[in-house]
């Protein structure tokens, strides 16, 4: 044996009369040796995933889930306990939405949206003033129309290709649907809720996640729905609809209020209410409470 194998029988023999794993004792070696090069020791993340959950995101599940169970035990209040629950919900729904396009973004290239905050459902990482507080919260009270308010930044030149950008657009929409179904689900899984001022808040909550679905899904300069088709229009249409996506949403919105244009918008809506058996009459009556002011 030469000199180094008798030092590193020795090694190991020490490691086992001291009740450790002689097998460990690379790993020891390799942090020791990174220390040595001025690397920094690897640790694990926090959470399984890295990605810890931020309290906004909690408070607002907190807040739903409360507003719910307040709602079931006490329904003669439900003038005053719907607005929190759909409240509540729709940033809930919010902050899955964005996340929808930035857990698409990281697996199709674009890393920068975990340093930014966007894997953490934190709804102040997705804040816009205008598109994310005012507008959204404006046309709650006006119309009951569910506006997509936030705002996600995705580095476009991290993406691979014109079908990475196209998934990273159709990730929020993909979410939005997700909570939608997922909220058919239980309107159907607890038929004892029919009737209730419960049922009215859940419902009112859904109509709002498909309002919000058709609406991004428009294919208009700014929207989801021209994010989806973008990578593949001709680079003059391509540089068009970048001159107007700041704008063109809100003069979307603005034309909705003209009524032969809603009255379309509309339609579409409620027959789609219609063929996925949203109770219509619940959802009206939810407008109806959410509405504590009127």
């Amino acid at each position: 044996m030469t000199p180094e194998q008798v030092k590193r029988a020795a090694d190991r023999a020490a490691l086992r009369s001291e009740g450790k794993d002689p097998n460990e004792a690379p790993a020891e070696a390799d942090r020791a040796d990174a220390g040595r090069r001025g690397r920094p020791a690897r640790h694990r993340p926090s959470s399984a995933t890295g990605w810890p959950i931020g309290f906004s995101f909690l408070g607002l599940v907190g807040v739903l889930l409360g507003s719910a169970a307040a709602l079931h035990a006490f329904p003669g209040y439900a003038r005053w306990g719907v607005f929190p629950l759909v409240l509540a919900g729709w940033l809930v729904s919010l902050c899955l939405h964005e996340f929808g396009h930035a857990i698409v973004a990281y697996h199709c290239g674009d890393r920068s949206v975990r340093a930014k905050g966007y894997l953490t459902l934190d709804l102040l990482r997705y804040t816009h003033a205008q598109y994310s507080i005012v507008l959204p919260l404006l046309f709650l009270a006006l119309g009951g129309i569910g506006l997509p308010g936030g705002a996600v930044y995705i580095n476009q030149r991290a993406l691979r290709g014109r079908l990475q950008r196209t998934l990273v657009s159709a990730g929020g929409p993909a979410a939005t649907l997700a909570v939608f179904l997922a909220l058919l689900a239980i309107l159907i899984a607890w038929r004892d809720l029919i009737g209730t001022p419960l049922q009215a808040a859940l419902a009112f909550l859904a109509f709002l996640q498909l309002t919000a679905l058709v609406f991004n899904l428009l294919p208009v300069p700014g929207l989801d729905g021209w994010g989806v088709l973008d990578p593949w229009l001709p680079g003059k249409l391509r540089e068009l609809g970048r001159r107007w996506a700041g704008i063109a949403p809100l003069l979307l919105v603005v034309s909705l209020l003209i009524p032969p244009v809603g009255r379309v918008f509309w339609d579409g809506v409620l027959a789609l209410s219609h063929a996925t058996r949203l109770d219509v009459w619940a959802l009206g009556q939810g407008l109806r409470l959410f509405e504590f002011w009127r």
